[in-house]
């Protein structure tokens, strides 16, 4: 699907996030080496850990939010608040004794109001296609997202230590002109709204997830790709420790290649992989079956971070790491799609919100391999991921494909 064939609310959507995350992930990675260097690490690992919590409860109600009211006003009203917040924090740097805890509160509201409007904007998509161009779409979006994080990572890099001003102004200016382009070229599609059913808004809100966790086959859906997306959150957690800890170094001429510095090459190579493979692979897999191609995905996927999670050599684990990658290139698509194709109409916002709650279960999941890489040898740890990874495929393949919607689809494609 080529760009001009997009429709108008999928292009402002994608343009307006990639500048947006360009800049902003040359700014955010840091945070919390921000705040350890202005308080101290306890300090900065409670305060993030706090805001992750916040970010995850404001996110239920951001979807409650986006199916009850018009999706355009909740987009205009977050974005606005994004830059506000931006700009306290902007503010904030330049006094010679930095005004951390203005710093954190106007952070804090930057978690919120993001937070708000994520739900609203994973909806944008679902209204604005169709199942016939959604895993091109995605496609597309799973490209740029990773070449802003590209671009933004290089960026931080060179820049965050002696301009960190200077680009939390290049922050504050983008994020400026987005409530502009929504308000300009954003077109208010979404018109069937959530009735409020109950006088008590918690207890509406509450009914309303209730609908959710009882779709089981989301539900599996969204297990499943806690599982799944563990294995790529794990790779920056357990796999980056072990490495700092146990790699044996090498040399390209004069320099030498840590443990450390292999991780890096390893979300070069996966960031690399992404931008240069994906349409590529998408081409591909569009000949393919959904229900075999995702398995294929998942199958690859899984081997490359199994032999990640032990590996200690360089050439293998970067092979096995691009065997990962182009497995999530076949799998993510598609996976994407026909987890939009099972939302209800009226129901997308809140839905995608619960959704989100595979990267909060990832990011624990991740977390957790911390300790038990602790008590458990490298390959054991290696034997753990494989169950992670086959228990998630085997939950996300039955809730996408093993429920009475697909099976009606199904029949119906035969039937026209």
């Amino acid at each position: 699907m080529k760009w001009k064939d997009m429709p108008q609310n999928i292009k402002v959507r994608m343009s307006t996030s990639f500048f947006n995350r360009t800049v902003s992930s040359a700014v955010m990675p840091f945070m919390a080496l921000f705040f350890a260097q202005e308080m101290n690490k306890v300090w900065a690992g409670t305060f993030l850990i706090v805001t992750v919590i916040i970010g995850f409860f404001v996110n239920l109600v951001g979807g409650y939010i986006s199916d009850r009211f018009n999706r355009k006003k909740v987009l205009l009203m977050t974005s606005c608040l994004n830059a506000c917040f931006f700009m306290i924090m902007t503010i904030s740097l330049f006094p010679k004794n930095k005004l951390i805890w203005l710093f954190a509160c106007a952070y804090i509201g930057f978690i919120i109001a993001s937070s708000l409007g994520r739900p609203a904007m994973n909806a944008l998509i679902i209204d604005s296609t169709t199942t016939e161009n959604r895993k091109a779409v995605y496609a597309l979006d799973y490209w740029l997202v990773n070449l802003s994080l590209a671009i933004g990572a290089t960026l931080g890099g060179l820049l965050y230590m002696n301009y960190q001003k200077e680009l939390f102004m290049s922050l504050t200016v983008t994020s400026s002109l987005i409530p502009i382009a929504y308000w300009l070229w954003l077109q208010d599609t979404h018109t069937q709204l959530l009735k409020k059913n109950h006088q008590n808004v918690l207890i509406d809100l509450m009914n309303n997830y209730r609908i959710a966790f009882k779709d089981s086959a989301f539900v599996k859906v969204v297990v499943g790709s806690t599982f799944i997306f563990s294995a790529e959150f794990t790779l920056n957690s357990y796999i980056g420790i072990r490495l700092s800890e146990t790699f044996k170094g090498f040399h390209i001429g004069s320099f030498e290649v840590s443990g450390v510095r292999m991780l890096s090459l390893l979300n070069i190579e996966n960031m690399l992989l992404v931008v240069c493979f994906t349409f590529i692979v998408n081409g591909i897999t569009n000949k393919l079956d959904n229900k075999k191609a995702l398995l294929y995905g998942l199958f690859l996927y899984g081997i490359g971070y199994t032999v990640i999670t032990s590996s200690n050599t360089w050439y293998a684990l970067l092979l096995f790491n691009l065997i990962a990658t182009i497995g999530e290139l076949i799998y993510s698509p598609i996976r994407n799609a026909e987890q939009a194709n099972m939302i209800p109409e009226d129901k997308r916002g809140s839905y995608s919100a619960f959704s989100n709650l595979s990267f909060s279960g990832a990011d624990l999941l991740a977390r957790t391999s911390i300790i038990i890489g602790a008590f458990l040898a490298p390959m054991m740890m290696t034997v753990y991921m494989g169950v992670i990874v086959m228990l998630g495929a085997f939950f996300m393949y039955t809730g996408l494909f093993v429920h009475p919607f697909y099976k009606k689809k199904s029949v119906e494609s035969r039937v026209y």
